[in-house]
């Protein structure tokens, strides 16, 4: 059972890390994220149901250990954001130009509610709206209403800076 979990665990942190990354503005609170998700991951394993995806299940378990968090803490969750320094300046000004548009789309879903940016981190990590829907406990077509919803919402937010 251990081995099993571990072995999951190896595959698929990338999950438990975006998570962190979403809801959590510096790397000690996203640490200490991390550690809480893995417990939660940890006590649910002998619960967790074979016929689901392992990667769907941690992305429930851990949105929802985020989300707990937060509330415990009544903390704002801050979007992780890019900032230039964290890379070099690009050499041409297209580079520039997707760079800032990075960093206010950044700036735009930190402003969406917690649901929200759950939404918004498994359309971009590419989930179908049948897998968004599980994760979040809504209907696929829910799922899809709040998605054009958030993209009208991201463009007015972008539109008005």
């Amino acid at each position: 059972m251990e081995e099993e979990f571990l072995k999951s665990i190896n595959q698929y942190q990338g999950i438990i890390i975006k998570v962190c990354r979403m809801y959590c503005d510096d790397n000690e609170d996203a640490e200490d994220l991390f550690q809480d998700i893995l417990f939660q991951l940890w006590k649910s394993w002998p619960t967790f149901n074979s016929d689901s995806k392992v990667s769907t299940w941690m992305y429930r378990i851990g949105l929802n250990t985020a989300i707990t968090r937060l509330r415990k803490n009544k903390q704002r969750p801050l979007f992780q954001s890019l900032t230039l320094a964290q890379h070099s300046i690009p050499n041409d000004s297209s580079q520039r130009l997707d760079i800032l548009f990075d960093e206010e789309l950044q700036n735009a879903i930190a402003s969406l509610n917690k649901m929200d940016k759950g939404i918004v981190m498994l359309y971009l990590d590419e989930k179908s709206y049948k897998e968004i829907a599980e994760i979040m406990g809504l209907t696929e077509s829910n799922v899809g209403v709040k998605i054009n919803r958030i993209k009208e919402k991201l463009r007015k937010t972008i539109n008005r800076r």
